[in-house]
Formats: structure tokens, sequence, C-alpha cells
């Protein structure tokens, strides 16, 4: 068959979740804290990095909805079990997992309207830079999103999902360079790079700051845009479609 996408019921349960998304303000808002935390940090003791570390919380906080997704896909399926009753009514699998992804992401857009204020107001972007930051952040979502998916189909027990999720926020959004500059890490060794641009998050983080000119960046060569963009692109789409995938086949075992 074909690989074509299937709209059904995709729009109400959008809706739906967003709804119950935005119920659930006091989540939205401790979704924030260690983002705020870091900023805080950065502005005691290195001002001068607080734009780099905005697009840094914006990344993380864009990755953080793939958790989020992952938490909320387990919830559905292992403590309500609604996720069979979704699957046997006429809405279709892509549209069980992408609404569930969209509802998410559109519920937690308030925090990053919040950061980007902040980001104009201390390093207004340009239009191609504020344009690549879109499509980074999108990319980093449908990546985030589709691995948190199939995660959360891995488990009967909410229990032992907690610390892959943990894990996870860790290895994606803290270790690589996101919060801090690429430009620290080559600086020690030489070819550091090749693997932080092959991770999603510190691709993405890396391509903004390049194309705003943010000078503690240290700028990419056409190598290092070549990879970074590749590879965040690549993985993009290709989790999206694993997502996709993984969602009609979960969907045919329920």
């Amino acid at each position: 068959m074909a690989f074509t996408l299937r709209w059904t019921g995709m729009t109400t349960f959008l809706a739906t979740e967003t709804r119950v998304q935005l119920h659930e303000w006091l989540a939205i808002g401790t979704g924030s804290l260690v983002q705020a935390a870091l900023l805080v940090f950065v502005w005691v003791l290195d001002p001068t990095l607080l734009p780099l570390t905005v697009i840094g919380a914006m990344v993380y906080s864009v990755f953080l909805i793939g958790q989020r997704v992952l938490n909320e896909a387990a919830y559905i399926r292992i403590d309500h079990k609604l996720n069979e009753l979704y699957h046997a009514s006429p809405m279709s699998p892509e549209s069980y997992f992408l609404g569930m992804s969209m509802g998410i992401l559109i519920a937690y857009t308030p925090p990053l309207v919040v950061l980007f204020v902040i980001l104009e107001f201390l390093y207004p972007m340009s239009l191609a830079a504020v344009g690549m930051l879109i499509l980074a952040l999108l990319a980093v979502w449908a990546f985030s999103s589709s691995l948190g998916y199939y995660i959360s189909t891995l488990f009967t027990d909410m229990k032992t999902i907690w610390p892959y999720s943990s894990l996870l926020t860790n290895l994606f959004g803290i270790v690589p360079p996101v919060f801090f500059p690429l430009s620290l890490l080559t600086e020690h060794v030489a070819w550091a790079w090749v693997p932080a641009l092959l991770v999603p998050t510190s691709s993405a983080t890396a391509l903004v700051e390049a194309v705003a000119g943010m000078p503690e960046m240290g700028g990419l060569t056409t190598t290092q845009y070549l990879v970074a963009g590749g590879s965040l692109a690549l993985e993009a789409a290709l989790m999206l479609l694993f997502g996709i995938y993984w969602a009609r086949r979960t969907a045919r075992e329920a």
C-alpha cells in the first residue's frame, strides 16, 4: 500500500488534546523551570552568553514536548486504556499520533513565545535567523515526538518509563552543546563538532546561532552547515515517518 496519510478524526483529536493540555497549566509552567534556572545562572556568571542560552532553552523546551508525548501516550494506553477505544473508532492511527503531538506542541507554545520575546530583547534576530529558528524547532519537535511515542509503546508500567524519559532529556538536552556554544568543544577537541552536529538538538541550536551571526558561536564552515542541516532534516523526516508507521503497526496490534 502507498504510504499516504489519512486525516480521519485529526481535527477533533487535536482540539481535544490541546484542551486537555491547557487545563494542566501547572505542568506547562513547571516545564520551563530548568530553562529559567539556567538563564539565571548564565545571567549571573556571564551575561554575554544569554542569547545563546535562550536559543538553547527554546530547543530544549521543544525537545521536552517529545517526553510529554511519551508520558501522555503511555498514560492513555496503560492507565486509561483509551487507545483501544481510539483505534476502534474511525480515527486513523496517524491522526491519533500526530493529533496528540501537535496538540501538546500548541499547548506548550506560550513558554516558547516568552523566550522568543526575551531573545528579541537581548539579540534582535534577522528574518533569515527567525526562519531558521522555526524550521529547527519543528525538526526537533518531529524527532522528539516520534521518539517519545515509540518509546511509550514499549512498556506496560508507567514507573518503568520515567527513568528513560529523564535519560533521554539529559542525553539530548544537557550533555551536547545546546546551552553552551559549539566552539567550547572544538577548542579542546577539533573533531568534536562531528558527533555534536549529528545530535538533533545541538545541530538545531548551532544552525540558528550561526545564521543569527552570534559572535560567541564562532560560525560554521560549509561542511559543518551541510552536516548539521543534513543530519537534522534527515533524522526529523525519518523519525516522523517511523512514528507514523509505528502508530499504524501498534493500532493493528491493539
